[in-house]
């Protein structure tokens, strides 16, 4: 197959599988597991064919809309970016799909949960591929609406269905911002097509506008759950535990940084301070919320804000390859955490408090080591994939402003904290509940994914062991570190304290939780530390008092001069009025001759006594 024929096939064959799916009916939950598991191979085996044939970059367009002399095009763009993020999501979708076979397995509904894993993929291959901001929208909005319907997949409990509907709003306001930046981007440039809108930004700089880099943001603060659009993130953890490895490690969040990747050209230089700093703080604010929670999976969600924090804040810092290099390595250990996480719900019959776990390390040696793989790997210790990518964004920190690197700094040794608060109290000590006690290592179709992602956790910061290659970029960006002026004794100086942060972390974590722990150490000793913590800034507190004290008075009092005076009186009365008249003009028409007369001389009358002249 020719190289278009191979996108489109990698393209659509997630959405065939999804209609598939849907299509067999009663026989879906016995055959979807199998159809989504052949489709994900599908894919991988279709990105490998494409990527080793590809040439530097690939670009197909089509005439989509005409409006006059305004056209509108689709297309698919293909390069090593694109490339990078492609193998990424084949791998990770097959591992999560071959997970999920085995945690979905007694689940009545898993025919609809694969549709929807299936349809996600679609939508997130269609952002990877798009070739202009228009056809990413609508990909973006399709992920939104996928994510929406997997995170509501217990729709039966209260708590999944509010998630998956503070999800879809929460990311609706950034996507607002983000629709505004493209219509504005359309009307500056006469185009949203990415390649255009690259050369056109180079030859003529002042069309760079710092409110439309702003607008265009919008879009990845609320898909990449940055503050203050952040909120909907921890509460999506009621959907499954395949779900969460999907939306938070692969895809849905990383298509925020994704997007930044791809319009990096058109932001300014006060757009992207922005984002460093923002970046910076969401990467200490996300990792201090992550101490005050108990839910494994709550855990790992602020971990991944906290990630992604370091992402935008490298980014913002004029470090785009290296965004993306952290984005792929962190893409395979929070996939691998996440499934881990997973692993030990399931054996401890979907229990999800840490300090209800306890003593697993001995019933689940497999998942255990994995997980601890994981967290290493997340810590940035020396060797591990998350050391490579982690490093970087440190030592390109300290090259742009030493502030941001102590704070980048410390968010590693915090990282490092709540990680070890995590391991130390799940997996070693004594079990805390009869479900720790009964638990047991999973199947083999569950182990052997998180097999598979430990040896992407260690290895994949190394080119040699990366399957398709680094992208451009990354090597690019890798490439200038190496020759930042004095860079030897700055990375010295770097793995010492990136050595320091977690080591100490891990350190402190298990003097002060210990091991096996049932209680929570620091809500008993600092318990108003603790409850700041748990306020998480009150920034849900703060949208909540906006909706009931600001946005539902506004509205009520709208809907009063809806219902009221424009319908009501305006509309209704208006109509009202006429008909009165009607009725009355009505009963003037009796069919007799004197009683026209009578009025005609009233009329007369009237005229008179108003002095109008007839004659």
């Amino acid at each position: 197959m020719d190289i278009l024929t191979n996108l489109l096939s990698l393209l659509f064959l997630p959405l065939g599988t999804s209609i598939l799916i849907i299509a067999l009916g009663k026989h879906r939950k016995k055959y979807a597991p199998i159809v989504a598991f052949m489709s994900a191979i599908g894919a991988l085996s279709l990105s490998y064919i494409l990527l080793k044939n590809l040439p530097e970059s690939v670009h197909y367009s089509w005439e989509w809309l005409a409006f006059g002399d305004s056209k509108f095009y689709i297309g698919i763009l293909l390069d090593n970016i694109g490339a990078t993020m492609l193998a990424m999501v084949s791998i990770v979708a097959l591992c999560i799909v071959t997970f999920s076979i085995g945690y979905m397995s007694d689940d009545a509904a898993k025919g609809r949960f694969f549709a929807g894993v299936a349809f996600f993929m679609f939508s997130m291959t269609g952002i990877i591929l798009a070739d202009n901001l228009i056809m990413i929208f609508l990909f973006w909005e399709l992920v939104g609406f996928s994510s929406y319907l997997l995170i509501g997949h217990y729709f039966q409990k209260e708590e999944a269905k509010s998630a998956s509907q503070k999800a879809f709003i929460v990311n609706r306001i950034g996507d607002f911002g983000f629709l505004i930046g493209i219509i504005l981007t359309y009307w500056q440039f006469g185009t949203t097509n990415i390649e255009l809108l690259s050369i056109q930004s180079g030859i003529d700089p002042s069309l760079m506008s710092t409110f439309i880099g702003f607008l265009l943001i919008c879009g990845f603060i609320g898909k990449s759950a940055q503050f203050p659009l952040h909120v909907w993130l921890p509460d999506a953890m009621a959907g499954p535990t395949p779900v969460s490895a999907l939306i938070h490690a692969a895809t849905m969040v990383a298509a925020g940084i994704y997007l930044l990747i791809r319009i990096d050209f058109i932001l300014t230089s006060q757009v992207l301070l922005f984002i460093a700093y923002s970046g910076t703080f969401v990467a200490l604010f996300a990792g201090f919320c992550a101490f005050a929670q108990d839910d494994i999976k709550r855990i790992l969600a602020y971990s991944t804000l906290s990630q992604l924090g370091y992402m935008a804040a490298i980014f913002g810092m004029g470090y785009s390859g290296i965004a993306l290099f952290h984005l792929i390595t962190h893409a395979f250990f929070k996939a691998l955490l996440f499934l881990g996480a997973g692993a030990v719900i399931h054996a401890c019959h979907h229990e999800q408090s840490i300090f209800k776990m306890g003593g697993l390390f001995k019933k689940m040696p497999i998942t255990s080591i994995t997980f601890i793989i994981g967290t290493l790997a997340l810590c940035g210790v020396y060797g591990f994939s998350g050391f490579y990518s982690k490093d970087s964004i440190l030592i390109a920190a300290n090259d742009y402003n030493s502030t941001l690197f102590y704070f980048l700094v410390f968010g590693a040794f915090m990282t490092a904290g709540y990680m070890g608060r995590l391991i130390w109290i799940v997996f070693f000590g004594k079990a805390n509940s009869e479900a720790a006690s009964s638990a047991h290592e999973v199947s083999a179709v569950m182990t052997v994914p998180l097999i598979l992602l430990s040896g992407f956790a260690i290895f994949v910061g190394l080119n040699a062991y990366w399957p398709f290659g680094l992208g451009a970029s990354i090597v690019s960006d890798l490439d200038h570190l190496h020759h930042l002026s004095g860079y030897k004794e700055i990375h010295k100086w770097v793995l010492i304290l990136g050595s320091a942060a977690w080591i100490v972390g891990l350190g402190v974590s298990l003097i002060f939780y210990g091991k096996g722990s049932s209680e929570d150490r620091l809500q008993l000793k600092f318990p108003k530390v603790f409850a700041f913590l748990k306020g998480r800034l009150w920034v849900d507190e703060l949208y909540q008092y906006y909706v009931n004290h600001i946005q539902k008075p506004v509205a009520e009092f709208l809907s009063f001069v809806d219902e009221v005076i424009l319908r009501g009186i305006i509309v209704r009365g208006g109509a009202g009025l006429v008909g009165v008249l009607g009725v009355g003009f009505r009963l003037l028409q009796v069919g007799k001759i004197n009683n026209y007369v009578l009025w005609f001389f009233v009329g007369l009358l009237l005229f008179w006594l108003y002095g109008i002249d007839l004659f």
